[in-house]
């Protein structure tokens, strides 16, 4: 598991369409069930997420993981709470 964490920091994260969200700071995870919870992304694109506001997103989210991560969804735009 450490392994493919390792390999995930630092990619960057797409949209289905394409646009970059930003790049993985840090991998939230599910220790009880060892699994990855998901994607913390500290500054993302600020055309889809206000003021840059840091953001998780969910694993489940993730359609594929290579070079780069592209995003089964995302919304069109986060407004920050």
């Amino acid at each position: 598991m450490l392994g493919e964490v390792n390999r995930i920091i630092g990619l960057d994260v797409y949209t289905p369409e394409g646009v970059l969200v930003g790049a993985v700071d840090n991998i939230v995870l599910d220790l009880k069930n060892k699994k990855i919870d998901g994607l913390f992304i500290q500054l993302p694109n600020s055309d889809l997420v206000e003021k840059r506001t840091p953001i998780n997103i969910p694993f489940r989210w993730v359609q594929s993981i290579g070079d780069i991560i592209i995003l089964r969804v995302f919304p069109k735009y986060v407004n920050a709470r």
